[in-house]
Protein backbone atom coordinates (compact mmCIF):
# COMPACT_ATOMS: atom_id res chain seq x y z
CA UNK A 1 0.00 0.00 0.00
CA UNK A 2 1.20 3.19 -0.75
CA UNK A 3 2.39 5.49 2.36
CA UNK A 4 1.61 8.97 -0.08
CA UNK A 5 -2.64 7.30 0.15
CA UNK A 6 -1.58 6.37 4.17
CA UNK A 7 -0.59 9.90 5.05
CA UNK A 8 -3.27 11.35 3.00
CA UNK A 9 -5.81 9.60 4.80
CA UNK A 10 -4.98 8.93 8.45
CA UNK A 11 -7.28 11.65 9.93
CA UNK A 12 -10.12 11.32 12.36
CA UNK A 13 -13.11 9.27 11.71
CA UNK A 14 -16.12 7.03 12.89
CA UNK A 15 -15.87 3.55 12.94
CA UNK A 16 -19.87 3.53 11.88
CA UNK A 17 -21.64 0.84 14.26
CA UNK A 18 -24.43 3.61 13.78
CA UNK A 19 -25.87 6.45 12.01
CA UNK A 20 -26.24 9.11 13.05
CA UNK A 21 -22.72 8.22 14.83
CA UNK A 22 -23.50 9.09 18.64
CA UNK A 23 -21.25 12.69 18.78
CA UNK A 24 -23.88 13.79 16.32
CA UNK A 25 -26.88 12.91 17.96
CA UNK A 26 -29.38 15.28 18.40
CA UNK A 27 -29.93 14.99 22.06
CA UNK A 28 -31.88 18.49 22.66
CA UNK A 29 -34.91 16.90 20.33
CA UNK A 30 -34.86 13.19 22.05
CA UNK A 31 -37.72 12.29 23.57
CA UNK A 32 -37.94 8.89 25.75
CA UNK A 33 -41.46 8.91 25.66
CA UNK A 34 -41.24 9.40 21.57
CA UNK A 35 -38.51 6.61 21.33
CA UNK A 36 -40.46 4.14 23.05
CA UNK A 37 -43.10 4.60 20.93
CA UNK A 38 -40.64 4.14 18.31
CA UNK A 39 -39.59 1.12 19.74
CA UNK A 40 -42.58 -0.34 19.87
CA UNK A 41 -44.03 0.45 15.98
CA UNK A 42 -40.83 -1.53 15.16
CA UNK A 43 -41.08 -4.39 17.27
CA UNK A 44 -44.88 -4.78 16.28
CA UNK A 45 -43.31 -5.02 12.89
CA UNK A 46 -40.69 -7.54 12.69
CA UNK A 47 -40.90 -9.58 15.66
CA UNK A 48 -42.40 -12.31 14.19
CA UNK A 49 -40.47 -12.11 11.06
CA UNK A 50 -36.84 -11.50 12.28
CA UNK A 51 -37.17 -11.45 15.73
CA UNK A 52 -35.45 -9.44 18.46
CA UNK A 53 -31.05 -9.04 19.57
CA UNK A 54 -30.32 -8.62 22.90
CA UNK A 55 -26.81 -6.86 24.04
CA UNK A 56 -26.11 -7.51 27.75
CA UNK A 57 -23.31 -5.54 29.14
CA UNK A 58 -21.33 -7.16 31.92
CA UNK A 59 -18.91 -4.48 33.32
CA UNK A 60 -17.11 -5.66 35.62
CA UNK A 61 -13.07 -6.43 35.54
CA UNK A 62 -10.83 -7.38 37.88
CA UNK A 63 -8.31 -5.32 36.42
CA UNK A 64 -7.52 -2.60 34.14
CA UNK A 65 -6.33 -3.15 30.39
CA UNK A 66 -4.95 -0.16 29.22
CA UNK A 67 -5.82 -0.41 25.46
CA UNK A 68 -9.57 -0.90 26.25
CA UNK A 69 -12.11 2.19 25.69
CA UNK A 70 -14.85 0.16 26.52
CA UNK A 71 -17.17 1.50 29.91
CA UNK A 72 -16.06 -1.02 32.71
CA UNK A 73 -15.94 -0.74 36.31
CA UNK A 74 -12.46 -2.26 38.13
CA UNK A 75 -13.33 -4.31 41.61
CA UNK A 76 -12.45 -7.86 42.72
CA UNK A 77 -15.51 -7.68 44.92
CA UNK A 78 -17.40 -10.40 43.40
CA UNK A 79 -20.75 -9.30 45.60
CA UNK A 80 -21.66 -6.94 42.68
CA UNK A 81 -22.66 -10.03 40.65
CA UNK A 82 -25.99 -10.63 42.17
CA UNK A 83 -27.12 -6.74 42.81
CA UNK A 84 -25.97 -5.97 39.22
CA UNK A 85 -28.34 -9.33 37.77
CA UNK A 86 -31.35 -8.63 39.49
CA UNK A 87 -30.69 -4.83 38.21
CA UNK A 88 -30.47 -6.26 34.91
CA UNK A 89 -33.54 -8.61 34.99
CA UNK A 90 -35.61 -5.40 36.61
CA UNK A 91 -34.90 -3.73 33.18
CA UNK A 92 -35.45 -6.61 31.35
CA UNK A 93 -39.08 -6.68 32.74
CA UNK A 94 -39.79 -3.03 31.95
CA UNK A 95 -38.95 -3.21 28.66
CA UNK A 96 -41.45 -7.07 28.15
CA UNK A 97 -44.41 -4.62 30.14
CA UNK A 98 -44.01 -2.24 27.46
CA UNK A 99 -43.97 -4.45 24.47
CA UNK A 100 -47.27 -5.56 23.23
CA UNK A 101 -46.41 -9.35 23.10
CA UNK A 102 -43.74 -11.69 23.97
CA UNK A 103 -40.52 -11.04 22.46
CA UNK A 104 -39.21 -13.58 19.91
CA UNK A 105 -35.34 -13.33 20.50
CA UNK A 106 -33.03 -14.10 17.83
CA UNK A 107 -29.62 -12.85 19.05
CA UNK A 108 -28.09 -12.93 22.44
CA UNK A 109 -24.68 -11.52 23.40
CA UNK A 110 -23.03 -10.81 26.45
CA UNK A 111 -20.06 -8.28 26.35
CA UNK A 112 -18.69 -6.54 28.86
CA UNK A 113 -16.35 -5.11 30.53
CA UNK A 114 -15.65 -9.15 31.46
CA UNK A 115 -18.39 -11.20 31.14
CA UNK A 116 -16.57 -14.31 32.64
CA UNK A 117 -15.74 -12.05 36.11
CA UNK A 118 -19.49 -13.48 36.99
CA UNK A 119 -19.98 -17.01 38.15
CA UNK A 120 -21.19 -19.44 35.97
CA UNK A 121 -23.83 -19.72 38.10
CA UNK A 122 -24.62 -16.37 37.66
CA UNK A 123 -24.65 -16.29 34.09
CA UNK A 124 -26.77 -19.03 34.21
CA UNK A 125 -29.76 -17.55 36.40
CA UNK A 126 -29.78 -14.51 34.29
CA UNK A 127 -29.54 -16.17 30.96
CA UNK A 128 -32.72 -18.63 32.01
CA UNK A 129 -34.36 -15.65 33.72
CA UNK A 130 -34.59 -13.65 30.23
CA UNK A 131 -35.41 -16.27 28.03
CA UNK A 132 -38.36 -17.54 30.22
CA UNK A 133 -40.21 -14.47 29.51
CA UNK A 134 -39.17 -14.78 25.43
CA UNK A 135 -39.77 -16.70 22.82
CA UNK A 136 -36.71 -18.34 20.85
CA UNK A 137 -36.27 -17.33 17.29
CA UNK A 138 -35.59 -20.74 14.84
CA UNK A 139 -31.77 -20.15 14.30
CA UNK A 140 -31.54 -18.14 17.27
CA UNK A 141 -27.59 -17.32 18.21
CA UNK A 142 -26.57 -16.60 21.46
CA UNK A 143 -22.47 -15.58 21.94
CA UNK A 144 -20.69 -13.84 24.52
CA UNK A 145 -16.96 -12.50 25.28
CA UNK A 146 -14.02 -14.75 27.24
CA UNK A 147 -11.33 -13.19 28.64
CA UNK A 148 -8.95 -16.26 28.52
CA UNK A 149 -7.42 -16.18 31.97
CA UNK A 150 -10.73 -16.97 33.85
CA UNK A 151 -13.00 -18.76 31.34
CA UNK A 152 -13.34 -21.88 33.01
CA UNK A 153 -14.70 -24.77 31.78
CA UNK A 154 -17.62 -24.45 34.16
CA UNK A 155 -17.97 -21.38 31.93
CA UNK A 156 -17.46 -22.69 28.82
CA UNK A 157 -20.05 -25.67 29.91
CA UNK A 158 -22.64 -23.41 31.58
CA UNK A 159 -23.37 -21.22 28.55
CA UNK A 160 -23.29 -24.22 25.92
CA UNK A 161 -26.36 -25.99 27.97
CA UNK A 162 -27.97 -22.74 27.68
CA UNK A 163 -28.01 -22.94 23.78
CA UNK A 164 -24.62 -20.60 23.06
CA UNK A 165 -22.69 -21.48 20.15
CA UNK A 166 -19.92 -18.73 19.84
CA UNK A 167 -17.37 -17.03 21.93
CA UNK A 168 -14.72 -15.01 21.33
CA UNK A 169 -11.53 -14.28 23.04
CA UNK A 170 -9.32 -11.60 23.51
CA UNK A 171 -6.34 -12.26 22.58
CA UNK A 172 -4.83 -8.93 21.63
CA UNK A 173 -1.08 -9.69 21.09
CA UNK A 174 1.70 -12.47 22.65
CA UNK A 175 4.79 -10.23 23.21
CA UNK A 176 5.24 -9.95 26.73
CA UNK A 177 6.31 -6.32 26.26
CA UNK A 178 3.23 -5.50 24.66
CA UNK A 179 1.02 -7.42 27.36
CA UNK A 180 2.85 -5.51 29.74
CA UNK A 181 2.26 -2.02 28.81
CA UNK A 182 -1.40 -2.94 27.72
CA UNK A 183 -1.83 -3.87 30.98
CA UNK A 184 -3.12 -7.68 29.87
CA UNK A 185 -0.36 -10.45 30.68
CA UNK A 186 -2.03 -13.54 28.98
CA UNK A 187 0.59 -16.67 27.94
CA UNK A 188 -0.67 -18.46 24.70
CA UNK A 189 -1.13 -21.75 26.78
CA UNK A 190 -4.42 -19.84 28.29
CA UNK A 191 -5.60 -19.07 25.05
CA UNK A 192 -5.13 -22.42 23.90
CA UNK A 193 -6.86 -24.26 26.96
CA UNK A 194 -9.70 -22.14 26.30
CA UNK A 195 -9.74 -22.64 22.43
CA UNK A 196 -9.87 -25.96 22.82
CA UNK A 197 -11.71 -26.63 25.16
CA UNK A 198 -14.64 -25.00 23.81
CA UNK A 199 -14.02 -26.91 20.50
CA UNK A 200 -14.73 -29.87 22.82
CA UNK A 201 -17.70 -28.62 24.17
CA UNK A 202 -19.00 -28.23 21.35
CA UNK A 203 -18.23 -24.87 20.27
CA UNK A 204 -19.69 -23.97 16.34
CA UNK A 205 -17.44 -20.46 16.06
CA UNK A 206 -14.83 -19.32 18.26
CA UNK A 207 -13.04 -16.18 17.67
CA UNK A 208 -10.28 -14.49 18.35
CA UNK A 209 -9.40 -10.76 18.98
CA UNK A 210 -6.11 -9.70 17.58
CA UNK A 211 -5.02 -5.64 17.43
CA UNK A 212 -2.45 -3.48 15.49
CA UNK A 213 -0.95 -0.55 16.68
CA UNK A 214 -0.25 -1.17 20.24
CA UNK A 215 1.98 0.59 22.43
CA UNK A 216 6.10 -1.01 21.01
CA UNK A 217 4.28 -3.29 18.69
CA UNK A 218 5.94 -4.03 15.57
CA UNK A 219 5.27 -5.80 12.01
CA UNK A 220 7.23 -8.62 13.77
CA UNK A 221 5.18 -8.66 16.70
CA UNK A 222 1.93 -8.89 14.64
CA UNK A 223 3.20 -11.74 12.24
CA UNK A 224 4.35 -13.83 15.18
CA UNK A 225 0.64 -13.43 16.66
CA UNK A 226 -0.59 -14.56 13.51
CA UNK A 227 1.28 -17.45 13.07
CA UNK A 228 0.57 -18.38 17.22
CA UNK A 229 -3.05 -17.83 15.91
CA UNK A 230 -2.44 -20.36 13.25
CA UNK A 231 -1.80 -23.42 15.21
CA UNK A 232 -5.74 -22.76 16.90
CA UNK A 233 -7.14 -21.70 13.67
CA UNK A 234 -10.21 -19.83 15.24
CA UNK A 235 -13.12 -19.52 12.97
CA UNK A 236 -12.90 -16.03 12.45
CA UNK A 237 -10.88 -13.40 13.73
CA UNK A 238 -11.09 -9.76 14.38
CA UNK A 239 -8.32 -8.08 13.49
CA UNK A 240 -8.47 -4.56 14.76
CA UNK A 241 -6.80 -1.43 14.85
CA UNK A 242 -5.93 -0.18 18.17
CA UNK A 243 -8.47 2.95 18.76
CA UNK A 244 -6.37 5.72 20.64
CA UNK A 245 -8.85 8.00 22.81
CA UNK A 246 -7.55 8.51 25.70
CA UNK A 247 -9.60 11.96 26.10
CA UNK A 248 -12.43 9.83 26.95
CA UNK A 249 -12.91 10.07 30.60
CA UNK A 250 -11.90 6.85 32.53
CA UNK A 251 -11.41 4.82 29.61
CA UNK A 252 -7.53 3.77 31.32
CA UNK A 253 -5.84 4.64 28.23
CA UNK A 254 -2.95 6.85 29.90
CA UNK A 255 -0.81 3.68 30.88
CA UNK A 256 2.00 4.52 28.05
CA UNK A 257 3.17 7.57 25.93
CA UNK A 258 1.71 8.51 22.62
CA UNK A 259 5.68 8.07 21.52
CA UNK A 260 5.46 4.31 22.18
CA UNK A 261 2.79 4.13 19.63
CA UNK A 262 3.76 2.89 15.98
CA UNK A 263 3.39 5.42 13.14
CA UNK A 264 1.16 5.69 10.61
CA UNK A 265 3.22 3.84 7.92
CA UNK A 266 3.92 1.22 10.76
CA UNK A 267 0.55 0.54 12.02
CA UNK A 268 -0.30 0.11 8.48
CA UNK A 269 2.60 -1.98 7.38
CA UNK A 270 1.63 -4.38 10.35
CA UNK A 271 -1.97 -4.28 9.11
CA UNK A 272 -0.72 -5.36 5.26
CA UNK A 273 1.17 -7.90 6.59
CA UNK A 274 -1.37 -9.65 9.04
CA UNK A 275 -3.75 -9.38 6.60
CA UNK A 276 -1.60 -10.79 3.83
CA UNK A 277 -0.87 -13.83 6.33
CA UNK A 278 -4.54 -14.71 7.39
CA UNK A 279 -5.54 -15.19 3.62
CA UNK A 280 -2.47 -16.97 3.16
CA UNK A 281 -3.52 -19.68 5.93
CA UNK A 282 -7.36 -19.54 4.76
CA UNK A 283 -9.15 -16.89 6.27
CA UNK A 284 -11.50 -14.39 3.83
CA UNK A 285 -11.22 -10.66 4.87
CA UNK A 286 -14.92 -9.63 5.70
CA UNK A 287 -16.34 -6.32 5.71
CA UNK A 288 -13.59 -3.96 8.03
CA UNK A 289 -11.17 -5.66 10.87
CA UNK A 290 -13.08 -8.98 10.60
CA UNK A 291 -11.27 -12.60 9.03
CA UNK A 292 -13.44 -15.77 8.65
CA UNK A 293 -12.72 -19.48 7.10
CA UNK A 294 -15.30 -20.18 5.04
CA UNK A 295 -17.06 -22.73 7.42
CA UNK A 296 -18.21 -20.08 9.31
CA UNK A 297 -21.35 -18.13 9.43
CA UNK A 298 -20.29 -14.80 9.41
CA UNK A 299 -18.62 -15.93 5.41
CA UNK A 300 -21.17 -17.15 4.67
CA UNK A 301 -23.50 -14.52 4.98
CA UNK A 302 -21.11 -11.96 3.78
CA UNK A 303 -21.02 -14.34 0.65
CA UNK A 304 -25.14 -14.44 0.47
CA UNK A 305 -25.00 -10.57 0.82
CA UNK A 306 -26.86 -10.87 4.45
CA UNK A 307 -23.88 -9.01 6.39
CA UNK A 308 -25.26 -6.61 8.89
CA UNK A 309 -23.65 -3.86 11.03
CA UNK A 310 -24.75 -2.27 14.48
CA UNK A 311 -23.72 -1.27 18.03
CA UNK A 312 -22.16 -5.30 18.43
CA UNK A 313 -20.10 -5.19 15.06
CA UNK A 314 -20.31 -7.28 12.19
CA UNK A 315 -23.18 -9.78 12.67
CA UNK A 316 -24.53 -12.61 10.31
CA UNK A 317 -27.73 -11.83 10.59
CA UNK A 318 -30.33 -8.86 11.05
CA UNK A 319 -32.88 -7.66 13.37
CA UNK A 320 -34.35 -4.29 12.79
CA UNK A 321 -34.73 -3.62 16.92
CA UNK A 322 -31.48 -4.48 19.38
CA UNK A 323 -32.22 -3.71 22.77
CA UNK A 324 -29.46 -2.74 25.21
CA UNK A 325 -28.97 -3.99 28.57
CA UNK A 326 -26.73 -2.91 31.39
CA UNK A 327 -25.23 0.56 32.22
CA UNK A 328 -24.10 2.54 29.29
CA UNK A 329 -25.80 0.26 26.76
CA UNK A 330 -27.49 1.07 23.66
CA UNK A 331 -30.93 0.49 22.42
CA UNK A 332 -31.56 0.70 18.11
CA UNK A 333 -34.98 0.46 16.62
CA UNK A 334 -33.66 1.56 13.10
CA UNK A 335 -35.70 4.88 13.65
CA UNK A 336 -34.08 5.43 17.28
CA UNK A 337 -30.93 4.84 19.04
CA UNK A 338 -31.27 5.60 23.36
CA UNK A 339 -28.08 5.31 25.20
CA UNK A 340 -27.93 3.84 28.90
CA UNK A 341 -26.77 5.98 31.76
CA UNK A 342 -23.27 5.31 31.76
CA UNK A 343 -22.45 5.24 35.87
CA UNK A 344 -22.98 2.36 37.71
CA UNK A 345 -25.08 3.93 40.28
CA UNK A 346 -27.15 5.90 37.94
CA UNK A 347 -28.12 3.09 35.90
CA UNK A 348 -29.15 1.14 39.04
CA UNK A 349 -31.01 3.90 40.63
CA UNK A 350 -32.97 4.46 37.89
CA UNK A 351 -34.07 0.90 37.14
CA UNK A 352 -34.91 0.39 41.04
CA UNK A 353 -37.17 3.54 40.40
CA UNK A 354 -39.00 1.33 37.81
CA UNK A 355 -37.15 3.74 34.56
CA UNK A 356 -36.02 2.82 31.78
CA UNK A 357 -32.09 3.64 32.56
CA UNK A 358 -31.81 5.81 28.86
CA UNK A 359 -30.09 9.05 29.31
CA UNK A 360 -29.50 10.47 25.67
CA UNK A 361 -30.64 9.39 22.32
CA UNK A 362 -31.31 10.23 19.04
CA UNK A 363 -34.33 10.12 16.67
CA UNK A 364 -33.83 9.58 13.18
CA UNK A 365 -35.58 11.63 10.33
CA UNK A 366 -36.05 10.64 6.84
CA UNK A 367 -32.66 11.93 5.66
CA UNK A 368 -31.00 9.78 8.37
CA UNK A 369 -32.23 6.62 7.43
CA UNK A 370 -31.43 7.10 3.95
CA UNK A 371 -27.75 7.57 5.07
CA UNK A 372 -27.61 5.14 7.76
CA UNK A 373 -28.52 2.52 4.99
CA UNK A 374 -25.89 3.82 2.26
CA UNK A 375 -23.06 3.74 5.24
CA UNK A 376 -24.88 -0.03 5.67
CA UNK A 377 -24.30 -1.01 2.59
CA UNK A 378 -20.61 0.53 2.22
CA UNK A 379 -19.73 -1.06 5.51
CA UNK A 380 -20.85 -4.44 5.02
CA UNK A 381 -21.17 -4.67 0.96
CA UNK A 382 -18.30 -2.20 -0.23
CA UNK A 383 -20.65 -0.59 -3.03
CA UNK A 384 -24.11 1.36 -2.74
CA UNK A 385 -26.49 2.90 -5.08
CA UNK A 386 -29.42 5.50 -5.51
CA UNK A 387 -30.97 3.20 -8.01
CA UNK A 388 -34.42 3.44 -6.05
CA UNK A 389 -35.48 6.74 -5.46
CA UNK A 390 -36.28 5.98 -1.84
CA UNK A 391 -32.03 6.08 -1.59
CA UNK A 392 -32.07 8.73 -3.29
CA UNK A 393 -31.11 12.60 -1.70
CA UNK A 394 -30.06 16.14 -2.64
CA UNK A 395 -26.90 15.91 -1.66
CA UNK A 396 -25.64 13.51 -3.88
CA UNK A 397 -23.76 15.71 -6.61
CA UNK A 398 -21.64 17.16 -3.71
CA UNK A 399 -21.26 13.50 -2.16
CA UNK A 400 -19.75 12.23 -5.42
CA UNK A 401 -17.87 15.49 -5.98
CA UNK A 402 -16.17 14.96 -2.41
CA UNK A 403 -15.83 11.09 -3.76
CA UNK A 404 -13.35 12.20 -6.62
CA UNK A 405 -10.60 11.82 -4.92
CA UNK A 406 -10.82 8.52 -4.13
CA UNK A 407 -11.95 7.47 -7.99
CA UNK A 408 -8.53 9.50 -8.76
CA UNK A 409 -6.58 7.27 -6.41
CA UNK A 410 -8.12 3.79 -7.92
CA UNK A 411 -9.67 3.33 -4.64
CA UNK A 412 -13.73 3.28 -5.60
CA UNK A 413 -15.50 3.77 -9.19
CA UNK A 414 -18.35 6.35 -9.02
CA UNK A 415 -21.28 5.10 -11.49
CA UNK A 416 -24.28 7.43 -12.26
CA UNK A 417 -26.50 6.01 -9.66
CA UNK A 418 -23.64 3.71 -7.66
CA UNK A 419 -20.48 3.87 -5.84
CA UNK A 420 -18.38 0.63 -5.95
CA UNK A 421 -15.69 -0.06 -3.78
CA UNK A 422 -12.32 -1.60 -4.84
CA UNK A 423 -10.32 -4.28 -2.62
CA UNK A 424 -7.28 -1.38 -2.91
CA UNK A 425 -9.87 0.84 -1.06
CA UNK A 426 -11.26 -1.38 1.71
CA UNK A 427 -8.46 -0.47 4.23
CA UNK A 428 -9.60 3.50 3.32
CA UNK A 429 -13.52 2.28 4.14
CA UNK A 430 -14.09 4.79 6.85
CA UNK A 431 -12.83 7.69 4.76
CA UNK A 432 -15.23 6.62 2.20
CA UNK A 433 -18.38 6.27 4.23
CA UNK A 434 -17.55 10.04 6.04
CA UNK A 435 -17.91 11.70 2.34
CA UNK A 436 -22.15 10.24 3.24
CA UNK A 437 -21.75 11.15 6.53
CA UNK A 438 -24.13 14.77 6.34
CA UNK A 439 -24.07 15.51 9.92
CA UNK A 440 -20.43 15.06 10.09
CA UNK A 441 -20.06 17.94 6.68
CA UNK A 442 -22.42 19.96 8.30
CA UNK A 443 -20.93 20.07 11.69
CA UNK A 444 -16.82 19.53 11.16
CA UNK A 445 -16.05 18.72 15.25
CA UNK A 446 -13.91 21.75 16.69
CA UNK A 447 -11.64 19.04 18.85
CA UNK A 448 -11.00 15.23 17.93
CA UNK A 449 -14.07 13.17 18.79
CA UNK A 450 -13.05 9.94 17.11
CA UNK A 451 -9.75 7.75 16.82
CA UNK A 452 -7.52 8.03 13.21
CA UNK A 453 -8.45 5.91 10.47
CA UNK A 454 -5.24 4.64 9.50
Amino acid sequence: MSYSLVNKYNVAGPRYTSYPTVPFWDEDQFNIENYKQLLVDSFIKTNKTEGISLYIHLPFCEQLCTFCGCNKRITKRHEVEVPYIETLLKEWQIYCDLLPEKPIIKEIHLGGGTPTFFAPERLDFLIKSIISSANLADGYEFSFEGHPNNTTKEHLQTLFDLGFRRVSFGVQDYNPLIQKAIHRIQPFENVKRVTELARKIGYNSVGHDLIFGLPFQTETDVIQTIKYTQELKPDRIAFYSYAHVPWIKGNGQRGFKDSDLPSAESKRAQYQSGKQLLEEIGYVEIGMDHFALKTDSLFIANKNKQLHRNFMGYSASKTTVMIGLGVSSISDCWTGFAQNEKNLEDYQYRVHNNELPIFRGHLLDSEDITIRQHILNLMCKFETNWEDPSLYFKEVPDVLVSLKTFEADGLITTEKNAVVVHPKGRPFIRNICMAFDLRLQRKKPETQLFSMTI
